[in-house]
């Protein structure tokens, strides 16, 4: 270990800067971050700065450097962009004492400024001894993702709770337990400081109760999660860490390989897709599988196509696990008609093309239902869920009901995978086109001129447009 990684505590103590600059700017925010009573020595500042300098947050002496600078200061940043300049600075704090950072001149460096993910009061640093500051800042990037902004929220709380936890849970290995559990689902815990106050506290009266009795409360957890459409890459930063903390997932037929790869490995997986017209798993069935394992204290990720809530039964889940007393967490995900418009470049709204859309599902009874003349009016958008088999019962719906046959269609089938299509028509004609091409599911039809809009579809005026019905400027 080439450098000793310290974190100094900054509070109220002096720091200059030299230089004024952009750089010496970004110096500065870091360490404002940290309390530091910051002087800046340059003869000219960065707007920046100076609004800083004129709000009386930072001091300022115009000029150039002089070894005096350094007097009283607990380090010193040399940022002024003349190699010269920052050696001499480096100099001069070596000969008093004092640390120096002297930036992208690692030799003249005292102190190196590591790259910094920032959860405060957890905070991690990533330093490379000065030699790959960009594989630093990779490595930062990747713990950014990893790590969820609410961990700080924690930190901050465990802090606050600990002295409670000794009292409660005397016995060390037991109040280890206690912490290592809370930890191991962070990413599903609450976000605010009274919602997770509340959930330490019922946390300890239970663990307290186990150790007085014996009796270990074993109820798990669910988290309804969003898988997305497909592409694995579109989930949610929350949605991965949790994955990667789950003891047991159910997942959907929706659900894709890709994205099966990001569960955590030693996850027990479970399938419980449903089909049309063959359904392999009731949703009674996936009722008490959820269930069955957050009472033997898993952590069970229900893992979902798209989003959870959205065409997906996720409310009904919701209920039952409520009505259980199961502490359940739901996870959005990208919606199969936001990402499929997304990748085949439709936009589901498009001024004076389209005003509104709708995401609707045509299935089974509750297709006859629907208010299908709304569905047919001009300047909007219908994209209809799980409608492939259904197309043309769809389609004459909305014949019948006032739409043009000219209106612009597509359907999107395995949108955001390696084998997504794209198939264009109008009313008239996309059944057609669609047996034509052996569309299969998933697929996802969407209705409306915006269709027009997509990469290689003909750019001409939508029908509706030529009833002079524009959307205001």
């Amino acid at each position: 270990m080439d450098q000793l990684p310290v974190f100094l505590d900054l509070r109220g103590r002096r720091v200059v800067v030299i230089g004024g600059g952009e750089v010496a700017a970004r110096k500065v925010r870091m360490l404002q971050r940290a309390a530091a009573d910051v002087l800046v020595v340059a003869p000219e500042l960065h707007a920046e700065l100076a609004e800083e300098a004129s709000h009386g947050r930072i001091q300022h002496r115009a000029g150039f450097f002089n070894a005096t600078d350094l007097d009283a200061a607990w380090l010193v940043v040399a940022a002024t962009g003349d190699a010269e300049v920052n050696r001499a600075v480096s100099k001069a704090a070596a000969e008093r004492r004092i640390f120096v950072n002297a930036v992208d001149d690692s030799a003249a460096c005292s102190l190196l400024m590591p790259a910094i993910v920032d959860r405060s009061p957890l905070v991690m640093a990533v330093g490379t001894g000065g030699g790959a500051p960009v594989l630093a800042r990779r490595t930062r990037a990747r713990l950014e993702a990893l790590f969820p902004q609410s961990l700080g929220v924690l930190a901050a709380a465990a802090t606050r709770w600990r002295e409670r936890a000794r009292s409660v849970l005397p016995d060390t290995d037991r109040r280890r337990r206690f912490w290592d559990r809370f930890y191991s689902g962070a990413s599903a815990l609450p976000v605010t400081a009274e919602a997770l106050d509340r959930h330490i506290e019922r946390a300890l009266d239970a663990a307290a109760a186990a150790a007085r009795t014996g009796v270990e409360d074993l109820r798990g957890e669910v988290w309804l999660i969003g898988a997305g459409p497909g592409d694995p890459d579109l989930l949610t930063l929350r949605a991965l860490q949790l994955l990667q903390e789950c003891d047991v997932v159910l997942y959907d037929r929706l659900v894709s390989d890709e994205v099966l790869e990001r569960v955590r490995r030693d996850a027990e997986r479970v399938f419980v897709g449903k089909e049309y017209g063959s359904h392999r798993a009731t949703q009674t069935h996936i009722h008490e599988l959820m269930l069955e394992h957050a009472r033997l204290g898993r952590r069970v990720a229900r893992l979902k196509g798209g989003d959870p809530m959205v065409f997906a039964r996720g409310g009904e889940e919701l209920a039952v696990l409520a009505a259980a007393g199961i502490p359940v967490t739901v996870v959005p995900g990208v919606t199969a008609a936001l990402g499929a418009a997304a990748s085949a470049g439709i936009p589901l709204t498009h001024r004076g093309v389209s005003q509104a859309v709708t995401f609707v599902t045509a299935m089974g009874e509750a297709a006859a239902a629907l208010d299908w003349r709304a569905l047919a009016a001009p300047l909007q958008t219908a994209v209809f869920y799980m409608g492939v088999t259904q197309l043309p019962q769809i389609i004459a719906q909305l014949r019948a009901h006032g739409a043009p046959g000219g209106r612009a269609a597509a359907i999107v089938e395995s949108a955001t995978l390696p084998g997504e299509r794209l198939i264009t028509g109008t009313l008239d004609d996309i059944v057609e086109r669609s047996v034509e091409a052996q569309v299969r599911a998933p697929a996802l039809l969407i209705v409306g001129d915006v269709v027009l809009q997509a990469a290689g579809a003909p750019q001409h005026q939508p029908l509706e447009s030529r009833t002079g019905e524009q959307e205001a400027e």
